[in-house]
Order: structure tokens, then C-alpha cells, then sequence
């Protein structure tokens, strides 16, 4: 049985570890305010501009860029891994970094070799772990203050590399704000554009008016910028919406947490209550029998 100064040396261990857990709780609920409101904003932006893409890309055909033509022999894919810095998320990293396993373990192409950019210190870390090829690595924008040219940056090196050769198909891994609950690892391919998916319940009722977007150059001189910009929007979205995820993550891992403080704290108090009251039975127990010793 542990002694009373044992327990009390693990209660106020707990005690401590209970003061870290809820200011991280604090930290992570304040920054989470702030990148769901530049999330909320992004959005539909991210959906118009996709919308106006999808009709100039109908106008003009596939053949407008070659960054819609998909290529005939995939061997060379690339993949951007959107991950957090820091743990003490839960599962959130390794939700990730398992969404990147499956998708090399269930590629249908044979031979194919894989190369990454990273976003976040667990992703490089994964990709070193693994042997996989790490082209870029991003750190310290994942979870703080970033603007958009972090996205521009990083998607003109993937357009010049899927021009040149050097990728025949590029993916973004990254995780998708649902709720403060759920936060679920997607994987969205980026390089050559697909298609934009329609909704056909929305055309049913839009079938009356439909809005056409009237241009000017044509088309095809608009996708030669707009192509290549729906890359970087994609991967700014991306990057809003994994820091999103991220401190929710760590909110709910950190409230999980300082309850389980809570309840520990709650058990080792009941064994030093327990404890105290052996050591004093003892004492009594002691006291009597040298009494009785006495008086025999």
C-alpha cells in the first residue's frame, strides 16, 4: 500500500499537470476563434471562384491548358501532407498521416514513386520515418497567422513542376473542419484540374435561369491565369481548414484530459483518505496495546 507521502506527492503531480492541460484548453479555444473565422470567410469564395472556373473551363474545353489534360502514363505523384507542428491533438496527426499511407498502399499504379511537400513538422517527420521523398517542407504555418502568398508560393513550384515533367499527378492531403467533433483527413487531387462536379438537384432547380458569365479576353486567355490561381486557392483552403481542425482537435484532446485529471484526482484522494485512516487505526491499535502492556 502506497504511503501517505506518495500520494500526496501524485495528487499535486496531477494537480499540475490539470493547471497545463486547461490553459492549453484556454490557448487553443482563443486561436480557434480566430482561424474559424477566416475559414467561414474563405469558403464561398473558394466555391464561387470554383464555379466560375468550371464555366470558363466549359467554354473554352480541355484542350485550353495543359493543366486540365490528364497525362497518359502516371508514374511520377506528388502529394502536399497538411499536418500540425505540435502534438497533443489526439489522433488528428496520425488520422493524416494513416490517410497517406492508404493512398500509396491502394494506388493501382504499379511502380509509381512518391515525393512530398510538408506542412507541419509530423508530416516531414512521417515522410522521414517512411523513406519518402520530401521535396518542400513548410514548418510554423500550420496553427498561426498565414497569408495567402504561403499557398501562392508553394502551388507556382507544383504548377512549374507538373509543366516541366517532374509530376505527373498531384494530391493534397489535409483535414476538413466538420465540427468542433469531427474533423475528417481528405484527399483532393490538384494537378490536372478535375473536372467541377455539379450538383444535379441544384441544376433542377436553377433550370429556369442559369447565370452565364460574360468574358472578356476569351476564355482561354482567362484560364492561362485562373487555372494556375485555383491551385493556390485550394491549398490556402486547405491550410484554413487543417489549422481549424487542428485546434479543435487539441481543445477537445485538452477537455478530455483535465476531466481525467479531475478523476484521478478524485481516486488518489479517496486512497489517502484511505491510507490516513490505516496509518491512524495503527497508531491506535499501537497506543492500546502498549496500555494494556502496562497494565499487565
Amino acid at each position: 500500500m502506497p504511503t501517505l507521502k506518495e500520494v500526496q506527492l501524485k495528487i499535486q503531480g496531477v494537480k499540475k499537470t490539470k493547471q497545463i492541460t486547461k490553459a492549453m484548453n484556454m490557448v487553443a479555444t482563443s486561436r480557434l476563434r480566430g482561424a474559424q473565422g477566416a475559414m467561414d470567410g474563405f469558403r464561398p469564395y473558394a466555391e464561387k471562384f470554383s464555379e466560375v472556373l468550371g464555366s470558363l473551363a466549359e467554354k473554352a474545353g480541355d484542350e485550353a491548358s495543359p493543366l486540365l489534360i490528364p497525362k497518359e502514363n502516371v508514374k511520377k505523384i506528388h502529394v502536399v501532407l497538411c499536418t500540425s507542428d505540435r502534438g497533443l491533438c489526439g489522433g488528428f496527426n496520425i488520422n493524416l498521416t494513416d490517410r497517406a499511407k492508404r493512398h500509396i498502399k491502394n494506388n493501382p499504379i504499379n511502380n509509381a514513386t512518391y515525393s512530398f511537400t510538408c506542412f507541419g513538422k509530423k508530416g516531414r517527420d512521417w515522410c522521414r520515418k517512411n523513406d519518402q521523398k520530401i521535396v518542400d517542407a513548410h514548418l510554423g504555418i500550420v496553427g498561426s497567422k498565414f497569408g495567402f502568398n504561403v499557398a501562392s508560393t508553394a502551388g507556382k513550384k507544383l504548377v512549374d513542376g507538373f509543366l516541366d515533367g517532374q509530376y505527373d499527378e498531384v494530391y493534397i492531403i489535409y483535414s476538413e473542419f466538420v465540427s468542433m467533433a469531427k474533423q475528417l483527413p481528405v484527399i483532393q487531387k490538384l494537378l490536372p484540374i478535375p473536372p467541377i462536379e455539379k450538383d444535379d438537384a441544384k441544376e433542377d432547380k436553377s433550370a429556369e435561369y442559369q447565370a452565364e458569365h460574360i468574358c472578356e479576353p476569351s476564355p482561354e486567355e482567362l484560364l492561362g491565369d485562373l487555372l494556375p490561381r485555383n491551385v493556390y486557392v485550394q491549398i490556402f483552403r486547405a491550410l484554413l481548414e487543417t489549422s481549424t481542425s487542428e485546434h479543435a482537435a487539441r481543445m477537445t484532446a485538452m477537455d478530455n484530459a483535465t476531466k481525467a485529471c479531475n478523476d484521478m484526482i478524485d481516486n488518489l484522494t479517496l486512497a489517502y483518505n484511505k491510507a490516513r485512516q490505516a496509518s491512524i487505526t495503527a497508531d491506535l491499535m499501537d497506543i492500546v496495546g502498549g496500555a494494556e502492556a502496562l497494565k499487565g
